[in-house]
């Protein structure tokens, strides 16, 4: 990638020294640089290597980010990261750059130290992009602006009053494009883990307009329907029913790290059992001797018959988002929010 974007750069800027570019893009300390810290070493080495005018490196590199593979969408951000270290004094050139860089990649992280820094002239830039013909851009407005944005800096302003966001949202809500409503449902559902019960309001106003809406709402309250908030799950059709039951509910009660915890069981009810959402937690031991709960889905859907057999297994196989710890842990069975059964389970 380092070579095809020094290639590209050079047809733009006959004088870039592409040899001790790539040398100093691969110095000793490389191997050793997380993801966003290589994207920000090489455009921090760009910008050595470029122009001291920050329109004329702009310049160059729009140039060059036109000519650049859409496969290397992911090392593509390298552009906005330019952006967002070295264009914060320059408003008007840096928006336009971002606006161009998010095609065939994303500008989310960059534009949000614009954000920070000119909450209001980029909240109406955004405004405008949310009008744009090209779903990149469109996207940007909404997946730029979400307040609890993974790998990103949080914007605290909004997560505790996201009105300036629900205006680019409700531009947004019926996007013809699934990678913007996505990008909506992402961004509700950041907002209701400050503020659930805006996006309930929400909810209750745009619920059954169209399917596309309502698959934003599923999406962006699915913290709240995995924390069986009774009142959401009831705005999408499930409801507590007293008739239901579990039996035949079985574990393999003690299993070792790298191995999977395998349990089935059967859902009942005197009647048809209905519309059901159901899932299943694992309270999981942690070092401090305390618990954390991870709710995962099963399936859903309308069950016109009296029972439902379920068999599903979980791997305790370590990830690098979490660790398993030797002891005691539980695992629940949940239909429309409510805990039916519980039984503890061993990790050796």
């Amino acid at each position: 990638y380092i070579n095809i974007l020094s290639n590209n750069i050079i047809n733009n800027y006959k004088n870039f020294d592409k040899n001790n570019f790539i040398a100093s893009v691969f110095d000793n300390k490389w191997q050793n640089k997380e993801l966003k810290q290589r994207m920000r070493h090489i455009s921090n080495t760009l910008h050595i290597f470029l122009p001291n005018e920050y329109a004329e490196s702009i310049f160059i590199l729009k140039n060059t980010f036109l000519k650049m593979n859409t496969k290397y969408s992911l090392e593509n951000m390298i552009f906005q990261d330019f952006v967002e270290v070295y264009g914060l004094e320059n408003f008007k050139i840096s928006m336009d750059a971002l606006e161009n860089f998010t095609i065939n990649s994303s500008s989310e992280f960059a534009i949000r130290q614009f954000i920070l820094n000119y909450p209001n002239e980029t909240i109406r830039t955004m405004k405008l992009w949310a009008i744009d013909k090209n779903e990149h851009i469109r996207r940007l407005a909404s997946e730029g602006s979400r307040p609890r944005l993974p790998w990103a800096i949080s914007l605290s302003k909004y997560k505790q009053n996201p009105k300036e966001i629900l205006d680019i949202l409700e531009i947004l809500k019926d996007d013809e494009s699934l990678y913007v409503r996505k990008s909506v449902a992402n961004n509700l559902n950041d907002i209701s883990k400050d503020n659930p019960q805006i996006l309930k309001d929400i909810t209750k106003k745009w619920i059954g307009v169209n399917k596309n809406r309502d698959w934003i709402l599923k999406h962006g309250c699915r913290t709240l329907l995995k924390n069986g908030d009774k009142e959401v799950l009831k705005l999408f059709g499930f409801k507590e029913n007293n008739n239901i039951y579990i039996s035949n509910f079985v574990l393999n009660q003690k299993i070792k790290t790298g191995g999977y915890l395998k349990f089935s069981f059967i859902i009942n009810s005197i009647e048809s059992l209905g519309k059901l959402r159901i899932e299943y937690s694992i309270s999981f031991l942690r070092l401090n001797n305390k618990y954390s709960k991870k709710v995962f889905k099963i399936s859903e859907g309308v069950y016109d018959k009296e029972n439902k057999s379920i068999s599903k297994y979980y791997s305790f196989k370590p990830i690098s988002t979490r660790k398993y710890y030797q002891g005691i842990h539980k695992l629940s069975i949940i239909i429309n929010g409510i805990i039916l059964e519980e039984k503890e389970f061993i990790v050796l």
